[in-house]
């Protein structure tokens, strides 16, 4: 811009530049330097930071919030649901190697029990694809298995209508249709499984995690307080100012609900996974090594001693299931690691699985010694109580009984855990709110002193 002539100068159209005021941040320093204009600028800058104290302390809590409440109402249920598609699946393959067995004498109770297990499978898997969100992996999962779940099925329906016709090739369709189940379909089940429990995982340490960010604004802001209030006293002689005395209180009130709201928080999300989220892993882990070890063990039979593969798997498998307390997924170790709750269900699931075993190694020696009839009858019968297959329900029954003692358990440490920080998050914006207006009302009275 061109500078004034002396000609506009004189006319008095522009003010020469000695006479202009002060620019704005020349009076802003200006007043900053007055007694009055430090009050301003320490009130504003308490009073920041005592809300800025409570911003982070509400967006930390509610984030947390959340996540506990993924915990509850989503991870946990997901996790338990992948689970169960992994084990009715591997039930359905050993029901369908029972009902193929039993041939003509098959229970109704049989058949619908595989098909309980494929519907059931389907409607998890569906209601699955509706709550894992953006979990690519979990996704890739629940598209292949629904891929495969119909081929299996439509496998096991060939080998039960060629049987019916007395060819020998049932037996082959039944061992391919396992082949897929156990090849393909139960290993993505499995990927499932482990991707809900990572993202379960996730929402655990998201839910229990420390708000060090807050914390540490919070003492921040308490310090400056408390220090300000030194000053004062120093310059003053006088004692207290309530405005932040009273600011001062509530910082240390939104301190003390921050840190206790996360210790009881924390308390119950560990107590959900000791005694809950974990020992069900473990439990589950145990119940599909024994429906994995119950299929192989009818498909025995299926082959009629065509092959020594699924003998082989079932010494693997129970060799699992019989390893000591320090092996996870064994039996033993599941009841040393028992509580209270779920001890007497799992001791009687131990005992089960004993007569479970005996049985087994009774039919198969009557299998290797060439009386399959016998073997059948030992290991497979329509209604029999004295068979490996009741052994097996029996088992299994008593470990589905200590699941749900675990899944009441789950829910009930870790629901309630987001209304807690919910809760923390409203009392912490509230108290910093009340802090700042705090510390601008005591600076207020002390600037009215000026006037």
């Amino acid at each position: 811009m061109a500078a004034p002539t002396v000609a506009q100068q004189q006319a008095g159209t522009v003010a020469p530049p000695a006479a202009r005021g002060p620019g704005p941040v020349a009076r802003l320093r200006r007043a900053a330097a007055t007694p009055p204009g430090r009050l301003r600028a320490a009130g504003a800058v308490l009073a920041a930071l005592v809300l800025l104290f409570g911003a982070v302390a509400v967006w930390q809590s509610a984030h947390r919030s959340r996540a506990a409440g993924q915990v509850v109402s989503v991870g946990g249920p997901l996790s338990q649901d992948a689970a169960e598609i992994y084990r009715r699946l591997a039930d359905a393959d050993a029901t369908a190697a029972a009902g193929f067995l039993l041939a003509g004498n098959e229970p109704a109770e049989v058949r619908a029990r595989y098909q309980d297990d494929l519907a059931t499978a389907a409607r998890l898997l569906a209601e699955a694809a509706g709550r894992s969100g953006d979990s690519a992996e979990s996704q890739s999962a629940l598209a292949e298995l629904n891929r495969q779940l119909p081929r299996y099925a439509g496998l096991v329906e060939t080998a039960r209508a060629v049987d019916r016709q007395g060819l020998p090739l049932g037996g082959a369709y039944l061992r391919y249709a396992s082949d897929l189940m156990q090849g393909t379909v139960l290993p993505q089940a499995q990927r499932l499984a482990d991707a809900e429990s990572a993202g379960l995982d996730a929402d655990y340490r998201t839910a229990g995690a420390v708000p060090w960010t807050a914390l540490a604004l919070g003492a921040l802001a308490l310090a400056a307080l408390v220090r300000y209030q030194v000053l004062l006293f120093r310059r003053t002689n006088r004692v207290f100012n309530l405005g932040l005395l009273g600011g001062s209180l509530a910082v240390l009130a939104a301190l003390g609900w921050l840190l206790a709201g996360t210790l009881t928080a924390g308390d119950d999300l560990a107590g959900s996974r000791t005694y809950g989220t974990r020992p069900l892993r473990e439990l589950d882990q145990v119940r599909i090594t024994a429906l994995q070890a119950h299929t192989a063990e009818n498909l025995d039979l299926v082959a009629r001693g065509a092959s020594d593969r699924y003998t082989k798997q079932w010494d693997g498998l129970a060799a699992a299931l019989d390893a000591d307390v320090r092996t996870p997924g064994s039996v033993t170790r599941l009841v040393a690691g028992a509580d209270p709750a779920t001890i007497g269900p799992l001791t009687d699931a131990a005992n089960a699985y004993r007569q479970w075993q005996d049985r087994h190694k009774d039919a198969a020696a009557k299998n290797s010694a060439g009386d399959y009839e016998a073997a059948l009858q030992r290991t497979l019968t329509a209604g029999g109580a004295d068979t490996a297959d009741a052994a097996f329900r029996a088992a299994d029954g008593k470990w589905a009984a200590a699941a749900q003692t675990e899944q009441d358990a789950f829910a009930r440490r870790a629901g309630g855990v987001d209304g807690v920080l919910a809760g923390q998050a409203v009392a912490a914006g509230v108290l910093s709110v009340l802090g700042a207006a705090a510390v601008l009302r005591g600076i207020g009275r002390r600037l009215a002193e000026y006037r």
